[in-house]
């Protein structure tokens, strides 16, 4: 049986195209899922209508800021209720590749506000227990992309990323963790598992509805470990 966790663990991977962040989704995830955790892995734009929308516009002409911005938020209004709040109730780890972040960076480098985009955004959205940045400069990142899907499609130059990168890292949240792109994937992985080990610790600690048995329980299973059988 899968182990879960009390009120489940929200953790979004983000940075610019070619950081790295579907590597560490799926490293991270193949992970927790060695330790026996319920595991959901996703990504944004998702594969319903909307994301499927956006995910043609890149090859077919690129939508106009405003119908692109529709569609990210309705795409994400979807991903919420469908996926992600019902995983999250269930107890369930859900592993984001994007979420609304990328919204607030993309769209804000297309011009729109970036405060007033977070604010829409998470009007609709969960808020992450854990937000990963992969920080990568847009050269490298452009080089990335070239090799591995040959071309660069028009979300990619080199301006558009460095304003999205710049808009990424004046992100303020409590305790965003900040890697830099250019390190190994395995050191990465290992960061993030680290962060998301000590985050998850503390939820289960400042939950008052957990008993100190449910606590122990519960803080070994995101180490993959079980609790002792207690002696009568």
């Amino acid at each position: 049986m899968k182990r879960t966790l009390p009120g489940g663990f929200l953790l979004a991977i983000e940075g610019i195209d070619g950081a790295g962040k579907s590597v560490q989704a799926q490293a991270v995830g193949a992970a927790l899922m060695a330790r026996g955790l319920d595991v959901v892995l996703t990504r944004e734009p998702t594969n319903g209508p909307w994301g499927r929308r956006l995910r043609e516009s890149a090859a077919k002409g690129r939508l106009s800021p405003q119908e692109e911005l529709h569609a990210f938020l309705e795409d994400r209004k979807q991903h919420v209720a469908e996926l992600i709040r019902p995983s999250l109730d269930a107890g369930k780890v859900v592993i984001t590749d994007r979420y609304y972040f990328s919204t607030v960076a993309y769209q804000g480098a297309r011009g729109f506000d970036p405060a007033e985009l977070l604010r829409m955004n998470e009007a609709v959205a969960i808020e992450p227990h854990l937000l990963v940045l992969v920080d990568l400069d847009p050269q490298t990142s452009l080089a990335r992309i070239g090799h591995r899907d040959g071309a660069a499609n028009e979300f990619e130059t080199v301006a558009q990323l460095a304003r999205s990168r710049e808009i990424f890292l004046s992100i303020q949240k409590p305790c965003p963790l900040r890697l830099d792109g250019r390190r190994t994937p395995a050191e990465l992985r290992n960061e993030i598992l680290f962060a998301f080990g000590r985050s998850a610790l503390e939820r289960i600690a400042g939950n008052p509805a957990l008993s100190a048995a449910e606590k122990l329980t519960a803080s070994l299973a995101v180490f993959g470990a079980e609790a002792p059988a207690v002696q009568p």
